[in-house]
């Protein structure tokens, strides 16, 4: 029997969204993120793990590091991390990852770029 081939779905075209640098869509019951980084796309479910917060919408952030020690802070160079705005959780954006925790994850979706057209992949 032939396996289904994914949906997709059409996000929007490749230069909005790396001038906006993240974009929220509605698809069907969804909400997701598409976010530029570096010139890669991510695509999230705008819900956070921990309490279903709208984490896409979240602050993005490098990542910061303190020393127990007593030294000073630093920012990780080359890291985006986002912040769920319900209560703070934060995820490694190109990941999906908690940074604390690895095995706490947001949902992910394969983005397609086809010529300008961007297409987020839902599934069989």
């Amino acid at each position: 029997m032939p396996q289904a081939r994914p949906w997709r779905s059409y996000i929007g075209e490749l230069d909005a969204i790396a001038t906006e640098g993240r974009v929220i869509v509605q698809v069907e019951d969804l909400e997701i993120g598409v976010f530029a980084i570096d010139g890669d796309l991510y695509a999230y479910e705008n819900r956070c793990p921990h309490q279903g917060g709208p984490v896409c919408r979240g602050t993005i952030l490098p990542r910061v590091t303190d020393d127990w020690a007593g030294g000073p802070s630093e920012n990780i160079a080359g890291t985006h991390d986002i912040a769920c705005p319900w209560h703070g959780w934060e995820y490694d954006i190109t990941t999906g990852c908690h940074i604390g925790r690895s095995a706490i994850r947001l949902r992910s979706f394969p983005v397609i770029v086809e010529g300008e057209r961007v297409f987020v992949e839902l599934g069989g």
